[in-house]
Order: structure tokens, then sequence, then C-alpha cells
């Protein structure tokens, strides 16, 4: 083994107990204890624990992984994982994206589903199956069920959008629609398990569900074999725990870290209390990571072989799916733009090396996307609003326009109001958006307002 010199200052690797090096976020940070680093200290989780060291053992091995590729090879797309030059420049890393949301059914969720479904004996197959999901993993296992004629039942809350209950049943599922959460779902579709002899499939917590996910593992390291880091998403802990194990186990010294949304970042509660904790409920726009609990079998998973967890903010995923719809003309949902988004903002430990970037899925809501572009514009400052007082008489929107046309914006939308705002009686306030190329014209003509003497402010 090298000794701690010629690993280096940054990278200290600690042997664990089952018999390879594991890298040690506090070996690394004992080591560079007489240097500062904030953004470091605030993300960085407890270390890996080996699995028989309080997090259970492991349910997956390799040669689970490599078994689930066999059977998966002529069903499953070979996504593809190609450079990014534009990526590669905004992150100061030479980035790949693993591009599941080429999937049939638009997510890495399918791989998961049908490994589980070609391991059900024939009488398990003729019974159907059942799951509780709102979301990818129901269509998913729908698809694949329904391609081999095994009946799939899917529990989903009521208030899920119909586009996605429509999308499911196109693809042969038989809904069920119950409760006011996924609780609820979930706690149903057990319930009917139990009662009609169903195989139920877990979206995250069963060993062949992980099995599968992790395949794309094995293709990451085919595709792109001189990676040094792979980021990933983390709802349940499935996808993550997957890719570590193929990844770690195949190339001990490739990073592996995971991302979840701020608003629930249930593993890493996991990690810290040394096992599950159920999280209160929350809203984030990366709703398929919006896991409450993470999984009791993937838990040990990340526990032994993922090397850091970081968070996410809502506005930092929102700007990840903008920078892929306009950099990679990508569409991806809020959690498969999750990963990307922590190397936007630089929430990693990795630091200029050849890295990955799981795009999981892209089942986004087209009015959840209307609402993101519009976001983005305005914080990239090439949309805004402005209040502005003008004179109640014949004439004056005349001459408000003809600044702002001089400074070359496009006014997109304008609303009056003589009412409230505080404004007099000789007066009216007048609300006007417009699209610019930036915060420097946005200047510009600000500027230009208040050398004509207009009463204005901007609306946040």
């Amino acid at each position: 083994m090298a000794s701690h010199g010629a690993v280096g200052r940054r990278a200290r690797f600690a042997l664990c107990r089952y018999g390879f090096l594991s890298y040690s976020v506090r070996a690394m940070a004992a080591t560079d204890r007489n240097v500062k680093h904030p953004r470091r200290e605030r993300h960085a989780v407890a270390p890996r624990k080996a699995a028989s060291g309080g997090f259970g053992e492991l349910c997956v091995t390799l040669d689970d992984i490599e078994r689930a590729r066999r059977r998966l090879k002529d069903a499953i797309f070979l996504s593809p994982c190609p450079r990014s030059e534009a990526l590669s420049r905004l992150t100061g890393h030479d980035v790949h994206l693993k591009l599941e949301h080429l999937q049939m059914t638009g997510a890495f969720k399918e791989r998961g589903a049908l490994n589980k479904l070609l391991t059900l004996s024939a009488e398990e197959a003729r019974r159907g199956v059942i799951t509780a999901s709102a979301g990818n993993h129901a269509q998913g296992v729908a698809y694949h069920a329904a391609r081999r004629g095994i009946r799939a039942h899917i529990v989903m809350p009521l208030p899920t959008p119909l586009v996605k209950v429509t999308a499911t049943r196109s693809f042969g599922g038989h809904v069920v629609l119950h409760g006011d959460n996924y609780d609820e779902a979930y706690a149903e579709a057990l319930r009917l398990a139990s009662r009609h002899g169903y195989t139920f499939v877990h979206p995250f917590d069963d060993p062949a569900v992980i099995a599968g996910q992790g395949t794309i593992g094995l293709e990451m390291l085919q595709q792109a074999p001189d990676l040094e880091a792979v980021v990933v998403a983390v709802g349940g802990g499935g996808l993550i725990g997957g890719i570590a194990c193929a990844i770690k186990e195949k190339k001990p010294r490739l990073k592996v870290i995971g991302v979840e949304t701020a608003c629930l970042p249930s593993m890493k509660a996991a990690i810290e209390h040394g096992g599950p904790v159920t999280l209160d409920p929350a809203i984030t726009v990366a709703d398929g990571i919006a896991v409450r609990r993470t999984g009791d079998l993937t838990l040990p998973l990340v526990a032994r072989y993922v090397d850091e967890i970081v968070t996410v903010e809502e506005e930092e995923i929102a700007s990840s799916i903008l920078v892929l719809l306009e950099r990679e003309k990508t569409l991806a949902e809020g959690a498969g733009a999750a990963a990307l988004a922590a190397l936007l903002q630089h929430k990693t430990l990795v630091r200029h090396e050849r890295t990955a970037a799981v795009i999981g899925g892209g089942n986004i809501d087209v009015t959840l996307l209307a609402r993101i572009i519009e976001r983005g514009l305005v914080k990239d400052g090439r949309m805004a609003r402005l209040r502005i007082h003008l004179l109640d008489r014949p004439g004056a929107l005349h001459e408000l326009t003809r600044i702002i046309a001089a400074h070359r914006a496009n006014i997109v939308e304008l609303l009056f109001d003589r009412a409230y705002y505080g404004v007099n009686l000789s007066e009216t306030v007048i609300d006007v958006t417009f699209e610019t190329r930036g915060p420097t014209q946005v200047k510009a003509l600000l500027a230009a307002l208040t050398a004509g003497g207009y009463k204005h402010e901007v609306v946040r």
C-alpha cells in the first residue's frame, strides 16, 4: 500500500476491514486541519463506516450488478455518456453527462424495475406485481411489466398530476388512486399485496432494484474509463447505492459523491444519526428525490462506498435545469439536474477532475418548466419588472415607451393601477415587464429613467 506521502496531502485513504482502500473525509480533514476550507466543512458528511460497523450487511455485490447487466442488455437503452465542453468550462471540471433521461420512460428507474421483474418466478409473474409511486418508478414498472405480460398494479396518491396518471396507464399499468400522500399510497400497496399475493416492487429498497440501477456504474466505467469522480442524486439511495457498489468494487479510488435536496436530506441525516430517520414532509422542485426516510438496505451501501454527500438549494436546482436546457439542449427534471447543480455551485470536494454527473430523468411538468425558465431569466437579469410612476395624462405612456425602446428592451407585459401603491389623484402607476440582454442593459435603462425624472423601483 502506498505511503501517506505518496497518496498526497488532500486524499488520505484508510484501509477498510473488507480489504480495499476507502476514501475518508475525516482523514482528509485531519490532514488539512491547518488549512481552512469553510465550504468543505459545511457540506462534508460523516466518514463511512464499514458495513458491519453499525449500518448492517450489504445486500448487493458486484456479481449481482454484473448479472443484472446481462439480464438487461437487450431490453434497456445504453444511454450515452458524452463530454460537455460548455459545462466543463462552467464548472472547472472535465464533465461528462450520463443521459438516463433518454430511456423509454424518461428515467433510470426502469432498470431496477425490469431487473426485479426478470427475477420473478413463473408463479409470481402470474399473480402480478404492485408498487406505490407517483412518478418515474410507476412508469418503469408499468412499461416493462406490460411488455412481459405481467399485470402491474400502481397505487398513486390522489393528488398525483393527471399527466403522470395518464402516462402510467398508457404504459399498461392498472392505476389505483388512494390516499392524500405517498405514505398512504405505500401502505395501501402493501395491504393489497398481502391480500392478493402480488409481489411488491419497492422503488429503491430492494436488492434486485438496486442491482439494476448499479448497471449505470458499469456502463460509465466502460464509456469513460478515465473518470476520477461520479456525482449522483440521492433520494432513497437505490441509484447511488448500486452505482457506488459497482464503481468502488472496480475502481476503489474513484470518488462517488451524492447530492440531496436541502429540503429533504434523508440520507445525510441517516448517516449522521447512525440509522434511517423520518424527516418532516417538504415540497421541492426535485420531487424524484423527495424521500423522507432512506432505505434500510441502501444505507449500508452508501455508508460503505460513498465518499461525500452534499445538499443543493431549490434555486440551484432550478438554475441547473435551465443551464442544461440552454447549454446542452437537454431537458431534465429537478432530480435529474441535482447532480449537475452541485458541480455548478462547487459544492463538492472534487476539484479539476474528470467527473460524470448522472442526469437521472427528464419527466418534468411543462408548467413547472415554464416557471423555472421565467425565474431563471429574472435571476440572470434577462427579464425585469419595474414599477414606474406616471402623470395621468395623454401621451405619458408614449414618452415612457420611447425611452424603453431607445434602450432596446422588449416589453412583454404592462399593468396599470390608479388606486394602490400610494399614488395621488394626478398619477398612475404602471408595472412594466420587459426582456433584456442582461444586467448591464437593465442598469442603463434605470439610469435613463432617473435622468428623465421618473420615480421607479425594481419589483422583486
